[in-house]
């Protein structure tokens, strides 16, 4: 089946928390309420990956500042574990890149330190680790990195 990227509405949001619940069990998962808030932000941008009509993932970036201080930061991305490893975190994060760049500035995100093909993933599309976070997942403990792309650094989803 094919997957379809299109906006992130009001009706996927008890999916995105069940997938956020599968996906996050120990670090505080996202709620619907959660995911409705994210919408409602007129400076973010949601998208849903679809196949066969079900939402089998989701991303969203926030678009902040003005002029000559604008950057982006990745909020979340999240793919069901039944479809890892088919191209639709990279999918969903490219579509995320592409309105980040069009907004300006650099984009920033964190990513557990032990999540290995997420950090693959944001390396190959240019992300560099510029700190560490510790015990920013809670309740967890868990740290992350956070990571910085430069404007326009494609980088490559190969």
């Amino acid at each position: 089946m094919t997957v379809i990227l299109s906006p992130l509405t009001m009706a996927d949001v008890e999916r995105c928390a069940e997938l956020e619940s599968v996906l996050f069990p120990g670090d505080d998962p996202w709620t619907a309420q959660a995911f409705l808030s994210e919408l409602a932000a007129p400076h973010n941008h949601y998208v849903a990956a679809r196949e066969g009509g079900t939402l089998v993932g989701y991303a969203g970036v926030a678009l902040l500042g003005q002029g000559e201080s604008v950057e982006s930061e990745v909020h979340t991305i999240g793919v069901d574990p039944l479809s890892h490893r088919r191209g639709i975190g990279g999918a969903l994060l490219a579509d995320l890149l592409a309105v980040a760049d069009s907004h300006g500035g650099p984009v920033f995100l964190e990513v557990r330190t032990d999540n290995e093909p997420a950090i693959e993933l944001y390396t190959r599309t240019g992300f560099v680790v510029v700190g560490t976070r510790r015990k920013y997942y809670q309740p967890s403990g868990a740290d992350a990195y956070t990571m910085r792309r430069e404007v326009g650094n494609g980088g490559t989803l190969s």
